[in-house]
């Protein structure tokens, strides 16, 4: 009788043991999806931003973005710094990280345009006419002039191309108050540190406390392309797929809102 009253208490036991685990695997969450850290150009900010939530809406996993100059994001991956997807502001630091053989070439796509415009603070905007012989020195009146720095940073070195095309370049050059990023430069009109500054069209957008003043004319610089890529040393599973939603028409309305053109 004692034996059988053992026998049923392991057996109990393990049932009930069992059962716990049975429990217990259904009450586990599902495993959760890799992030996906993205190195992004600093004008990028508030669409991709929107766009991010959009995502994680249809159920795409998390998202961490790093926004900077394309310059020093470019410099950052080639030292090995652990990202997924670059997002450049230009086609030449693109082609830097693909020198180095630092992308997979097979997702690389030159996928966003945009424009450079002139901006100042919204209280003391009057339109401006861009044109070869314009005075910009006697616009500034000693104030400087704000832009991503020059020799690095996509958005200042499209505003000295189009401002040489012009002519104007040597007129304002000492004058240019060279900023880390093209949001830096934004902010620095913003906050009325300078008078005037040359940003893409969605700082401008972005920013109410800065109003367009002039828009530069397309054929006075390069084309303003933004190429995405997958980087080599990514291990995210979800890189590809974040990547092809970046690509469709799901995400497209949330650049085209803030002033981008998707290139086809």
């Amino acid at each position: 009788m004692n034996i059988n009253r053992h026998s049923w208490i392991r057996l109990a036991a393990a049932s009930a043991a069992a059962a716990f685990v049975t429990l217990a695997s259904f009450a586990a969450p599902a495993a959760a999806q890799e992030k996906v850290t993205v190195f992004a150009a600093a004008s990028m900010k508030n669409a991709l931003d929107n766009a991010n939530k959009a995502w994680s809406a249809l159920g795409g996993g998390q998202v961490t973005v790093s926004y900077a100059a394309s310059s020093a994001l470019a410099k950052q991956i080639e030292s090995g710094a652990p990202a997924d997807i670059f997002i450049s502001a230009d086609l030449d630091w693109m082609k830097y990280v693909s020198d180095r053989k630092l992308v997979k070439e097979d997702t690389r796509f030159n996928w966003l345009g945009n424009r450079i415009v002139l901006v100042a603070a919204k209280d003391a905007a009057k339109p401006v006419d861009i044109k070869s012989g314009f005075d910009f020195a006697g616009l500034l009146k000693g104030g400087r002039l704000a832009m991503g720095e020059p020799s690095a940073v996509p958005a200042g070195k499209y505003g000295k191309a189009a401002l040489e095309k012009l002519g104007l370049w040597s007129s304002v050059e000492k004058s240019v108050a060279s900023a880390e990023s093209v949001r830096a430069a934004l902010a620095l009109v913003s906050r009325g540190e300078a008078p005037y500054g040359i940003v893409y069209q969605t700082d401008a957008a972005a920013d109410p406390g800065v109003a367009i003043v002039g828009t530069f004319p397309a054929d006075t610089h390069p084309p303003i392309v933004y190429p995405i890529a997958v980087l080599s040393e990514s291990k995210s599973t979800d890189a590809s797929a974040y990547l092809d939603y970046l690509k469709s028409g799901k995400a497209a309305p949330f650049f085209e809102k803030e002033g981008f053109t998707i290139l086809k």
